[in-house]
């Protein structure tokens, strides 16, 4: 294991944009890189095309996205929600907040966990 720790690239599961992981894990700690809604055929969860060229962001369809992605890359390392101990998310739009907390890109969540 390098001083970085283990990488942890998922197939099957949408890739970074960058040259990054899904996670690492350090000594027992997961740290999930910025997860967005982003599916495997490079759409958005929550992102649909009106017919005049226009967007509809659905914060909500995103937010559950984003989560079960996370959740996904946690189970990948015996890990689950239940064990997350930090998260950071990042809003493009504060007036989104309260429709966040209900279960194009307008949100991106890390988080760190500990491994079991």
């Amino acid at each position: 294991m390098s001083k970085n720790g283990i990488a942890v690239i998922l197939p099957g599961r949408a890739q970074a944009l960058a040259n990054y992981p899904h996670a690492r894990v350090v000594n027992g700690t997961i740290y999930v890189s910025g997860i967005s809604s982003r599916r495997l055929d490079n759409t958005y969860e929550g992102v649909k095309e009106l017919s005049d060229g226009t967007l509809e962001l659905d914060i909500k369809a995103q937010t559950k996205a984003v989560i079960e992605n996370i959740g996904v890359i946690l189970e990948s390392q015996g890990a689950s929600l239940a064990n997350i101990v930090d998260m950071t998310v990042f809003l493009t739009n504060m007036n989104d907040y309260g429709a966040m907390n209900e279960p194009k890109l307008l949100i991106e969540i890390k988080a760190i966990a500990l491994a079991p």
